[in-house]
């Protein structure tokens, strides 16, 4: 569990860094908490990521709009209002944008499955 305080964050003043993608590049804004990461991240026109995820999140569309892909072929679409949840290691994604989006992603170690 975390004790996280009240936290206001002006994405202004959160350093951008730059990630390659296949085609295209995204920008993270990125504030880490312990065990928990929020992040105001951009991709630009033309994206496809350079890597398949496992790693859960919880995805908030800003603005445009993207698609994850499955590493079976399924495809979701998502766009702006719309938002994805998914715990580690329950699927195998990766983003496509061909307009370029803008999308709030939080994750961390609340995402791990459950031990059973």
């Amino acid at each position: 569990m975390y004790n996280i305080p009240f936290t206001q964050i002006n994405w202004t003043q959160v350093e951008k860094t730059a990630h390659a993608g296949t085609r295209g590049t995204a920008t993270w804004q990125t504030l880490n908490l312990g065990g928990l990461r929020i992040r105001i991240v951009e991709y630009s026109p033309d994206y496809l990521a350079d890597h398949w995820c496992l790693k859960g999140h919880i995805v908030q569309c800003l603005e445009g709009s993207f698609i994850s892909e499955m590493k079976d072929g399924t495809t979701f679409s998502l766009s702006k209002g719309m938002t994805y949840v998914v715990s580690d290691d329950l699927s195998t994604h990766r983003s496509i944008s061909a307009e370029g989006v803008k999308l709030l992603i939080i994750d961390g170690d609340f995402l791990k499955p459950i031990a059973g």
